[in-house]
């Protein structure tokens, strides 16, 4: 189904798809029926005229085709058309699937970036969010190890860059917002959690924009070849919404998604502001970005789900936003697919 063009007796249409698959599996001399309508709110549209064409008279395009009204033609004998429609271009195009990026070598670059703000409370407590169980767990670990089980699969290296925000830093314990942690933040470091001082605010723009940085340099090589996927991890609603807004509207350009887990039972209702999920964020000057990226979920829906759980949901949306970020752009596969293998053929027969 196209597009309504309102109020036009001589309507352009915009470029639109149809899968390939609509016409048994691409046979170019399957017959298309193409109806054409005058749109009514109420669903009864009032039927304009049809006309009978094949794709490969479809891909012979330009091409000029009548439009006939069955019952005006058998009621008039001067009757001709009611209208013609001209097809300008029709071009089959390969849509490419996430398999068909990463299989091509698409390397996944995972990062993530971790609260420690104040409102965790004192990690040496049982009730600070940063508190290790006696068996080495806590709602920050559950979740990265959740997400970062699956995702590390899409990464060669199986290494990820890890930031903390929020917190005051040694040796002149200023509050930043972008400090590396450990190399493999695991319970079973000596340094995990880090020696730092929980304080605030809650910041996310810097380590946004530090991977934007990364990702707007894999996109100049205008290859698909690169895309990052940015975890944060937070106990609160973010304080930097201004910033924030500016840094997601920025990376909506750049081969790049955003997930947010909000650990701990605090309301995080503001922050679904972020998953423009109702309609495109926007800046405060009324920049909307390109698209949806961000993805948000509360860690507490999860609680007594398996941890493979958490990872499906939220990542779930990133393979729509890789395809379709790389479709936007134009860009294959990075490395060329091989052609899918041929039956044998037979022997002949003597």
């Amino acid at each position: 189904i196209s597009a309504v063009i309102k109020n036009n007796l001589n309507p352009t249409w915009k470029h639109f798809s149809v899968p390939l698959q609509h016409f048994r599996g691409g046979d170019p001399s399957t017959p298309i029926q193409v109806r054409c309508s005058d749109y009514d709110s109420d669903g009864s549209h009032d039927l304009i005229g049809t006309f009978y064409t094949s794709l490969a008279q479809l891909q012979a395009a330009p091409a000029e085709f009548e439009c006939i009204h069955p019952e005006k033609q058998q009621k008039k004998k001067s009757y001709k058309n009611s209208g013609a429609v001209l097809v300008k271009i029709c071009q089959v195009e390969t849509q490419y699937s996430f398999p068909d990026y990463v299989m091509g070598g698409c390397q996944i670059n995972f990062t993530v970036g971790m609260d420690f703000t104040g409102s965790n409370g004192d990690p040496s407590s049982p009730d600070s969010l940063h508190y290790l169980s006696p068996i080495g767990v806590n709602e920050y670990l559950i979740a990265l190890w959740s997400v970062g089980s699956v995702i590390q699969d899409y990464d060669s290296e199986k290494l990820f860059p890890a930031f903390g925000f929020g917190a005051q830093v040694p040796p002149d314990w200023q509050v930043s917002h972008e400090f590396m942690l450990t190399p493999s933040p695991a319970p079973s470091s000596p340094l995990w959690p880090p020696q730092v001082r929980l304080y605030g605010p809650t910041n996310f723009a810097p380590i946004i924009n530090h991977v934007a940085r990364l990702a707007t340099q894999a996109a100049h090589q205008r290859t698909a070849s690169q895309y990052f996927v940015l975890l944060l991890l937070t106990d609160g609603t973010v304080t930097d919404v201004e910033a924030t807004r500016e840094a997601v509207v920025r990376a909506s350009h750049l081969p790049m998604s955003v997930i947010i887990v909000g650990v701990g039972g605090a309301d995080f209702k503001a922050m679904e502001q972020l998953d423009a999920d109702r309609g495109p964020l926007q800046t405060r000057s009324g920049e909307a970005a390109a698209c949806d990226i961000v993805q948000f979920m509360p860690y507490r829906c999860f609680q007594n789900a398996p941890w493979e759980t958490l990872a499906q949901t939220v990542l779930a949306e990133v393979p729509t936003q890789l395809v379709s970020y790389f479709k936007a752009q134009g860009w294959a596969p990075f490395k060329p697919l091989p052609p899918p293998a041929k039956s044998p053929a037979q022997a002949p027969q003597v």
